[in-house]
């Protein structure tokens, strides 16, 4: 179904300032003339990139609508500069706004997976907050929002607690990767400055929740806890039973891609 833009060249865009500075690459896929759907824009999660499957079938689905789509990797991810070690919320929130700002859609919905559900809440309150994009939905994957305040800091171990305040940083053996994750004290202090699940979450615009109930990494009752949040907007949550925290599987896209066209359909329709 998908053409993945094997060939494609990503376009850099330089954030910040001065040191700061750091190239962000971008994928972007432009809309058929004409057509009025929202762009999607892709959010990755924590060390992953715009080329995984979801984010590419997430692209094909933009060329079966005709719909632009925006994939991005944060500094420090993929192809984009920076060193991951200087990564924070507010580093990638201001990179994914600065892609958005720069492409400039008339209208997105924003897919965010895991952190980067994090990055599109903190999206649309900034959005509403600045002005911008006129934000059509969010579909938010499995999604992590203050993750290090809720599921890291609570469960540091004795040992952790001691590399941070020594090191600056812990590891953690990952399930996705050889390379162990890695967390940063400054990830952990900016992530307190993000946070999300401390008042009422206006979105404006439908939000789908996916989550799998075996995911390892993200509770399902983190899901809950978000719904708590989300009062005031149309929200669904789709419970995956047998789902794991990447729900990369064939049946899982399909729920992806649904929800996403169910939001597209909305938009065009204005149901």
């Amino acid at each position: 179904m998908s053409d993945p833009m094997p060939n494609a060249q990503p376009q850099f865009l330089t954030v910040g300032e001065g040191e700061a500075a750091r190239e962000i690459a971008i994928l972007a896929r432009p809309a058929q003339a004409g057509n009025t759907a929202p762009s999607l824009v892709w959010l990755p999660g924590y060390r992953s990139d715009m080329n995984g499957t979801k984010a590419v079938e997430l692209d094909g689905l933009a060329v079966e609508l005709g719909a632009g789509c925006i994939r991005l990797d944060y500094s420090g991810h993929g192809l984009s500069g920076g060193s991951f070690r200087d990564g924070t919320i507010s580093r990638w929130l201001e990179e994914a706004l600065a892609v958005i700002r720069h492409l400039a859609p008339d209208r997105i919905i924003l897919v965010g997976s895991s952190m980067g559900g994090w990055i599109a809440l903190r999206l649309a309150q900034e959005l509403a907050r600045q002005g911008g994009p006129k934000l059509a939905g969010l579909v938010l994957i499995a999604p992590a929002p203050d993750f290090t305040s809720e599921l890291i800091e609570p469960n540091l171990t004795a040992k952790e607690r001691k590399s941070l305040a020594e090191r600056g940083y812990f590891e953690e053996r990952s399930q996705y990767s050889p390379e162990p994750n890695i967390y940063m004290q400054a990830l952990i202090e900016d992530g307190r400055k993000n946070l999300v699940l401390d008042g009422m979450i206006e979105t404006g615009c439908p939000v789908h929740i996916l989550q799998g109930m075996k995911d390892p990494d993200v509770p399902h009752a983190h899901a809950m806890k978000l719904l708590e949040h989300l009062p005031a907007d149309d929200v669904v949550l789709t419970f995956i039973r047998d789902g794991d925290h990447r729900l990369s599987r064939p049946g899982d896209i399909a729920l992806l891609l649904s929800a996403v066209k169910g939001i597209v359909r909305a938009s065009t329709t204005g149901q």
